[in-house]
């Protein structure tokens, strides 16, 4: 059967059971632009590629399946680029197609050209330029392949014009791709060694990350964790990956994690690592994180295994599958803990939540964001999916919000990328539009990618957004009052648009709440609307995020509201 290449593409998305593409058309992508007005494929046009790419990766987290976007050459496929590093370094599989000019005139500084696969090599899992095709098809099917496989990443591929316009003989059956994926199967030794290791241990926690969640991992952890009756504790991008609710639970550490998840670390003598990548964010000075512990890293990319912390015993596989192995090994075994000695370790960490538990100071008749924020879980009950842009908005959520599944916490880690939040969120509620899905927001954030409000009021996709304004790139002004003297340079938003009105001109519901009384009948209003609803709440302009990690410090000395460390 012979097609153009515009039918290869879209039979080759059919067969890789895409169902929905994040998208702005141009010049270079008029054929595939033109083929998709014949189709039944699901397209979503956005106001700004990269909210397309955003929006595929929000996609691509909350459903564990690849997030495809489509735009155009030159600007339109450089505008993709923030997105790409994003779901680049949180390990999301995207695949992003960029036009390209026809293949005569790469190099020639044709309009709208520009060497994109040279721009993103270094924040791509992979990419590739079709010169030729009866690469096509082929080139896809593989770009989908290393997308998911392995460590997950983007794969971006860009199409020359003419390469689209061409045709060529296509049979499915006959599309034949390299193999990428490494398999690794941990010997039963190790499993040996983790054994006696935690048999020994007085005080053992597991630090989960984002690799419990994209491997799939988050149920076989939450069976590990409460049969032995092991504390744990997340990085951001592990939120979600075990029961918030839950009393082993210490919540985030790191930078701004909870007072007793760092003491735990800092105190325990068994740390188990769970497809984490030991962060600057996360460790604080490397010299002193986890100083009384043997560590255990699992996690599938060999690549970061003492990479940035030095570690006792290197586990390199899939997480579900490694997990799967332990607890079998365990059982078989016939492993039990000292319920004693546990008690004792649970103990300690119970006295540090009763000591510094998070907490923050309802006084007057200003909004604190922390209140919004927990008033929201109150609503909601915890079943939303929420989405954040970056900054302290970000920090409070992973503080006052408890995630108790996986993939209902959506947010720029590695790169954290402002603008992220929203676009996200669009992606969704694509996927999920039965659900509540929340973007919690700055307003300095939701200015970089606010234009998708026309997306979502177009599309009638009722994603909700809870606007923290209080007026500030709040935590750079943050750092600007800790370590500058509240030198407050550049910070100031002030200068802002009425975000209700703004709202309302992009036929999305504004709301505002400005008093602590109106916080709860706002949210409920907001919640209650079938229509997209942005939410104005005009909260304390000098609140600060704590605890907080100075940087350079270690994660034991936190400071808790004054200048005056505790550890």
């Amino acid at each position: 059967m012979k097609l153009k290449g515009t039918e290869i593409l879209l039979k080759a998305l059919e067969e890789e059971k895409v169902e929905i593409i994040f998208g702005y058309p141009g010049g270079a992508v008029l054929d595939i632009y033109d083929q998709l007005y014949k189709s039944n494929m699901n397209h979503i046009l956005v106001r700004h590629e990269q909210g397309a790419v955003h929006a595929a990766d929000g996609y691509a987290r909350a459903t564990g399946k690849i997030g495809v976007c489509l735009v155009t050459s030159g600007p339109g496929a450089t505008n993709t680029v923030t997105g790409i590093a994003t779901a680049n370094m949180d390990s999301i599989p995207l695949v992003v197609f960029t036009g390209q000019v026809p293949t005569g005139l790469i190099g020639n500084d044709a309009f709208q050209e520009c060497d994109i696969t040279g721009i993103t090599r270094p924040c791509t899992k992979h990419n590739f330029l079709v010169r030729n095709i009866d690469d096509l098809a082929s080139t896809i099917k593989e770009a989908f392949h290393i997308a998911r496989s392995g460590r997950p990443g983007p794969v971006l591929i860009d199409l020359p014009k003419n390469v689209m316009a061409a045709s060529t003989e296509y049979d499915p059956a006959n599309v034949k791709i390299r193999n990428h994926e490494a398999v690794y199967k941990p010997a039963f030794k190790k499993m040996g060694v983790l054994l006696e290791m935690l048999n020994t241990a007085k005080k053992p926690l597991i630090m989960t990350g984002g690799g419990v969640i994209l491997g799939k991992a988050s149920e076989l952890l939450t069976v590990l964790a409460r049969k032995y009756q092991i504390p744990v504790t997340g990085t951001l991008m592990g939120l979600g990956s075990f029961p918030g609710s839950d009393p082993l639970w210490l919540g985030m550490l790191g930078m701004h994690g909870t007072y007793y998840a760092n003491m735990a670390v800092s105190h325990c003598d068994l740390l188990i690592a769970v497809g984490a990548r030991f962060d600057d964010r996360v460790t604080g000075t490397i010299e002193t994180f986890a100083a009384n512990a043997k560590i255990v890293h699992i996690d599938i990319d060999p690549s970061s295994i003492n990479k940035n912390v030095t570690v006792d015993l290197p586990i390199v596989g899939d997480t579900r599958a490694v997990l799967k192995d332990l607890i079998k090994y365990f059982e078989e075994h016939n492993f039990t803990v000292d319920a004693s000695e546990r008690q004792k370790w649970l103990g300690q960490i119970a006295e540090w939540k009763e000591k510094v538990p998070l907490t923050y100071c309802q006084n007057g008749n200003v909004i604190k964001p922390q209140f919004v924020i927990e008033t929201l879980y109150k609503l909601t009950k915890g079943d939303a999916i929420i989405t954040t842009e970056v900054g302290q908005n970000q920090m409070w959520t992973a503080q006052f919000f408890p995630f108790d599944k996986p993939n209902t916490f959506v947010s720029s880690g590695g790169l954290g990328t402002m603008g992220f939040g929203f676009p996200a969120a669009i992606g969704v509620k694509c996927a999920f539009p039965d659900k509540h899905v929340v973007d919690v927001a700055g307003d300095g954030s939701i200015q970089m990618n606010i234009q998708e409000l026309a997306t979502a009021a177009q599309y009638k996709i009722n994603v909700k957004i809870v606007l923290l304004n209080n007026g500030y790139l709040g935590m750079v002004r943050q750092w600007q009052e800790l370590f500058y003297e509240k030198r407050y340079s550049h910070t100031d938003m002030t200068y802002a648009p009425d975000f209700v009105k703004l709202a309302e001109a992009y036929g999305v519901i504004g709301l505002r709440a400005t008093k602590p009384e109106e916080v709860e009948s706002v949210l409920k209003e907001g919640l209650s609307l079938d229509k997209p609803v942005l939410m104005d709440f005009r909260v304390s302009r000098e609140e600060c995020v704590y605890p907080m990690v100075h940087p350079g410090d270690s994660i034991s000395n936190m400071s808790l509201g004054s200048r005056e460390m505790i550890n």
